[in-house]
């Protein structure tokens, strides 16, 4: 191939890897779990006036099995938490979750036995989005940090594209009973 042939037809040189997450974080499908009032505001975040789709996540999915992104938005109580979790396990490899209020990331205003005080007690959280409610364009940013962790993956290496093994969560969910025993 001569130096001719390269200036008229252009070439493209990269890693497969660096194709694999550009193609992953540009097309983030995320799993809306709207608990309470944050769930407005996520609402407005995929609106046409903060458009999540110019980042490649307005194909909001309300199957955990066709989602890559949890986005846990509001109030979680001890009871719903076993619900979160289930849909959490549901979602296919690799997954991110995005724990999205102050409510969500520490149980917020409520110091009671019901509410759980952080999801991070029974899921792995990539990002907090602070706020109460946070505003959609937090909600962007956060979008923008878990893109940002996508594409310094290595999915080849790690095996979660080819060859992907499960990796397991276990964290348990304390009840009512062992909170009162605290």
């Amino acid at each position: 191939m001569g130096l001719e042939e390269v200036e008229s037809q252009g070439f493209i040189t990269s890693s497969v890897d660096a194709l694999i997450n550009w193609a992953r974080k540009s097309a983030v499908w995320p799993m809306p779990l709207g608990i309470s009032c944050c769930a407005i505001e996520m609402m407005a975040f995929a609106g046409p006036r903060f458009d999540v789709s110019r980042f490649g996540s307005e194909v909001f999915r309300f199957s955990p099995r066709q989602s890559d992104l949890l986005i846990v938005a509001g109030t979680v109580t001890y009871k719903m938490a076993t619900v979160v979790r289930k849909i959490y396990d549901q979602m296919p490899d690799p997954k991110y979750v995005m724990a999205m209020g102050a409510c969500t990331c520490s149980g917020g205003i409520y110091r009671t036995y019901a509410v759980v005080q952080g999801i991070n007690q029974f899921l792995p959280v990539d990002v907090y989005v602070a706020g109460c409610p946070p505003r959609p364009d937090n909600v962007l940013k956060g979008l923008m940090l878990i893109q940002d962790i996508i594409k310094g993956e290595r999915p080849l290496e790690r095996g979660t594209i080819i060859g992907s093994e499960e990796k397991m969560y276990d964290i348990e969910i304390p009840t009512h009973g062992e909170l009162v025993k605290a």
